[in-house]
C-alpha cells in the first residue's frame, strides 16, 4: 500500500510538517511526563484510526520502557487498573478533545477540573497543545492513507 501523497517528498507538505514538528518541541521539553505524552498520542491515534501514528508511538513508548500491559490497555483505560489518576485524567481530556464533534459542548468542565487537579498550568498548556498536535498529525496521515507498520524507533528524531 502506498500513501496517496508522498508527504516526505512534497515540498509544501515537507514545509508544513517541519513547522508542526517544531511546535511539538515545546511539549516534549515541558514538565508533562513523557509517559503521559506517549499515552495521549497513542489514545488520540487509536480514536482517529491513524495506524501510522499508533505504530510510531507504541514503538517509541516501548523503547522508552513502557510495559506491554499498559500499552495493550490504553483503549480500555477506564476499566484498567494500571494507570495513575493523573494519567486517567489526561486520557479523558484526550478523548473529549479528540471527539469534539461527538459532544455538543466539547470538553466538559468536569474533565477539565479533573485534569487541573493533577497538572499545573504549564502542564495543562502542554497537554492541550499535545492533544491538538497529535490530532493534526493523525488527520494528515489518515487523509493520505499513510501506511503503518514500518516505523523504526527514532526514525524522525
Amino acid at each position: 500500500m502506498d500513501a496517496r501523497l508522498n508527504l516526505f517528498g512534497n515540498a509544501v507538505a515537507g514545509k508544513f510538517l517541519k513547522h508542526i514538528v517544531a511546535s511539538g518541541k515545546a511539549v516534549s521539553d515541558s514538565a508533562l511526563p513523557a509517559a503521559t505524552q506517549e499515552l495521549v498520542k497513542i489514545r488520540a491515534s487509536q480514536i482517529n484510526g491513524c495506524g501510522f501514528c499508533t505504530d510510531m508511538h507504541t514503538k517509541e513508548a516501548t523503547h522508552a520502557g513502557e510495559t506491554s500491559v499498559r500499552l495493550n490497555l490504553i483503549a480500555a483505560w477506564r476499566e484498567a487498573t494500571v494507570f495513575t489518576e493523573a494519567e486517567r485524567a489526561a486520557l479523558e481530556l484526550t478523548e473529549q478533545g479528540t471527539r469534539i464533534a461527538d459532544a455538543a459542548g466539547g470538553v466538559t468542565d468536569e474533565a477539565w477540573a479533573n485534569a487541573a487537579k493533577h497538572y499545573d498550568e504549564d502542564q495543562l498548556a502542554a497537554l492541550v497543545s499535545l492533544i491538538a498536535l497529535i490530532n493534526a498529525f493523525n488527520r494528515v496521515n489518515v487523509l493520505v492513507q499513510q501506511p503503518a507498520g514500518g516505523y523504526e524507533v527514532g526514525q524522525f528524531g
